[in-house]
């Protein structure tokens, strides 16, 4: 399915699918986290959970594209999903030796669009438990629900829950996820 189909449909799910992200304790964390005139980067730099991703942002010379236009979904590793890395890991991907493959993880938590988690839900619920869909970086993510939570499937098979659904931004929408997702 190529991305402007998977646009359409998730469009289409959103106006037709009412389902809520389904009793996310951390909803309430969300509400006034950005929005207004703040781009992706700037609601993330505002936020203590995101200074690793921040960090990594800056390292990789994506600032500017994730200040640009967009629209763009991200779904952002929080502090806690880069410790779970292993040790070395974070510090040796900062390294400029390292930009392109930085660059290639970070965008691969990025998606042309901005899908709400009704738009995501709804998608999951319309494909019969899953949906797969392609990232910036190229490769894709699948999610799907497990106990009422998003749950994002990786390249690799391993997976990543979101934690905080739709933080709003001018330029998207950044859902926070709880460990960070690898392109093959």
């Amino acid at each position: 399915m190529n991305l402007r189909n998977v646009m359409s449909a998730l469009i289409v799910m959103v106006v037709v699918s009412f389902p809520n992200f389904a009793n996310n304790d951390n909803d309430k964390k969300k509400k006034n986290a950005g929005g207004g005139d703040e781009t992706i980067v700037s609601v993330a730099a505002s936020n203590e959970n995101f200074t690793t991703l921040v960090a990594a942002v800056k390292a990789a010379g994506l600032v500017d594209v994730l200040n640009g236009d967009g629209p763009f979904t991200v779904f952002a590793p929080v502090n806690s999903a880069f410790a779970k890395l292993p040790e070395g890991t974070v510090a040796s991907l900062l390294k400029p030796e390292n930009k392109n493959l930085l660059t290639s993880i970070l965008t691969y938590h990025v998606v042309v669009g901005k899908f709400d988690a009704k738009a995501v839900v709804g998608a999951i619920k319309a494909n019969y438990g899953k949906f797969t869909v392609k990232t910036v970086q190229g490769g894709s993510l699948t999610a799907s629900l497990k106990d009422g939570k998003v749950i994002l499937t990786d390249a690799k098979g391993n997976t990543s829950t979101v934690i905080i659904t739709d933080v709003s931004a001018s330029n998207g929408i950044v859902h926070a996820i709880d460990t960070v997702v690898m392109p093959k």
